[in-house]
């Protein structure tokens, strides 16, 4: 990894846990809807790591399975490179942007053609130990 590079990732993990301990794992260009990502997302958010993995392997939904291998991702990188324990681990944040969009035409009748948007996620899960989190992870904060 070049400098530049080494850089770039401490600039993003600066932007994404600050001084705090944790890890983060990132999947980009994931051939799924924002929107779809956004609801199984939405499943895991604040649970415990192992919590979370359980309930992503019986999920049905197609985005159950990219979350699924970036929440294990997130607490390898945790384990590795932090040293923390994976039993102690907790997804804080989790957030899914858009990607760039492929546009594509579909023939209709009358010479007529239709747009289809198939579009991409980036998909991003920090992972910190309990006692990092603070309690305001879940969605809608402190309502």
């Amino acid at each position: 990894m070049s400098a530049q590079e080494r850089q770039g990732v401490s600039a993003r993990r600066e932007s994404l846990l600050g001084d705090q301990p944790g890890a983060f794992a990132v999947a980009r260009f994931v051939r799924i809807t924002p929107q779809k990502a956004r609801r199984v997302v939405d499943l895991v958010r604040g649970l415990d790591v192992d919590e979370a993995l359980a309930l992503l392997q019986f999920a049905p939904q197609a985005a159950a399975e990219n979350v699924y291998k970036l929440v294990d991702s997130a607490a390898a990188n945790a384990e590795t490179t932090e040293g923390l324990d994976r039993s102690t681990l907790v997804i804080s944040k989790v957030q899914v942007d858009e990607g760039p969009t492929m546009k594509r035409w579909r023939p209709r009748a009358k010479g007529a053609a239709n747009r289809i948007l198939k579009r991409s996620s980036h998909i991003t899960v920090v992972v910190q130990p309990a006692a990092a989190v603070t309690k305001t992870t879940k969605k809608g904060g402190n309502r």
